[in-house]
């Protein structure tokens, strides 16, 4: 009885199929600001990092790559405009997030995995995200 009345309950809550876009749009937003902002390319940045220039180089390219892809891969999908490239962009944006994240996260050496879980709130969030856009894609209501 008390799982019928949650059930009415639930059925009388609004479904909000653009609920992806409250996701999609700050991790599109973050990932082209910190593209933007390692322009112009600058080597000392990267040594900064220990990284080679030509890293520098890839990590810029796929933070910029990864917030547009977010971006026209939703816009695809709410336009109905080539639907499954717009899924597949989505898909390798979210896929481009995780692996940046994990750099980062590695280049940043922590002492453990747990260190990682309980102090860089920031890239863990970022990291799901990304990774929940390269498991759903467009599906993700």
């Amino acid at each position: 009885m008390f799982d019928a009345y949650l059930r009415k309950i639930n059925n009388k809550l609004p479904d909000f199929n653009g609920s992806n876009w409250l996701i999609r749009m700050p991790l599109a937003i973050v990932f082209i600001q910190q593209g933007l902002d390692k322009l112009p390319i600058d080597p000392s940045d990267a040594d900064s990092y220990d990284l080679p220039i030509i890293i520098w180089l890839f990590v810029i390219i796929s933070e910029l790559l990864a917030g547009f892809g977010l971006l026209f891969g939703g816009i695809f999908r709410s336009l109905g405009f080539l639907r499954l490239f717009g899924d597949l962009l989505t898909r390798f944006s979210g896929t481009i997030v995780v692996i940046v994240i994990s750099g980062v996260i590695l280049v940043s050496k922590p002492d453990s995995f747990i260190e990682v879980l309980l102090y860089d709130h920031f890239h863990i969030i970022l990291y799901c995200a990304g990774l929940f856009f390269a498991l759903r894609g467009n599906r993700a209501k």
